[in-house]
């Protein structure tokens, strides 16, 4: 049996009062679950506000049983209607097909993403636009098989330019290459290490909104309870009385 595990880590930009990206993930109704990633033009409350309305209009589709490119083409066409392409937003859907025993990616990004298996590291970079600029845009959409300790890899820009500031380098590919985790990380660790290692590079003061998305397959005794679980954790600012 494998475990699938989904982990986010992210963080705003620095003194900025919210982060513009925003991931939501949800069960499909035929079977497995979608997790949408959207980095909205800009930084603050207005980038937040955009990628919500982008994540929003994706999510409802996906519930109803849309397919991934479908959506994508879709959620493209109402935001470049309804700013009049004055306005982008990266867009990432990673899918889980339960009855297909495979993993889609959906990407409007220019941002490449990784998947790491037993084979080694491969990037996906073919050319893509983010959504809401050009009237014919479209997704470019990848299908992978599912295999037993498999990493995919997905972020936004602020992940890939972190250090810029400093004269560095997140060198994200060899990075990865040069984990050493033999089955034996979580998701979460994995999202953990990349994103304290761009906020490093950063200084602790991220550049840009920060987010990484990272699916994995376990490995699991088949006579281990079917058992699933979310977990979130969230920081408190402030509290309101």
């Amino acid at each position: 049996m494998l475990e699938l595990q989904a982990a986010v880590a992210k963080v705003g930009k620095y003194a900025s009062p919210e982060s513009g990206d925003t991931i939501e993930m949800i069960e499909r109704p035929q079977g497995g679950f979608s997790i949408v990633m959207v980095d909205g033009q800009g930084s603050g409350r207005g980038a937040k506000t955009l990628s919500n309305l982008v994540t929003a209009r994706a999510v409802a589709m996906l519930k109803d049983g849309a397919r991934d490119g479908a959506v994508a083409r879709a959620v493209h066409d109402y935001l470049f209607g309804y700013r009049n392409g004055q306005v982008s937003a990266t867009l990432n859907i990673v899918s889980v097909d339960f009855q297909a025993r495979s993993i889609i990616m959906s990407r409007n990004n220019p941002l490449p993403y990784y998947i790491l298996n037993q084979d080694g590291i491969t990037s996906f970079n073919e050319p893509s636009t983010a959504i809401g600029l050009y009237s014919h845009t479209k997704p470019i959409i990848k299908q992978h098989d599912i295999r037993e300790g498999m990493l995919l890899i997905a972020f936004t820009d602020g992940i890939s330019q972190a250090g810029t500031r400093y004269g560095k380098d997140m060198d994200l590919g060899n990075f990865l290459a040069s984990l050493r985790c033999d089955g034996a990380c979580t998701a979460q660790e994995i999202a953990d290490m990349l994103l304290t290692r761009a906020m490093d590079l950063d200084q602790q003061r991220p550049n840009d909104d920060m987010s990484v998305l990272v699916l994995t397959a376990v490995a699991r005794g088949d006579d281990e309870p079917k058992i699933r679980r979310q977990h979130i954790s969230f920081p408190l600012e402030r509290i309101f009385k």
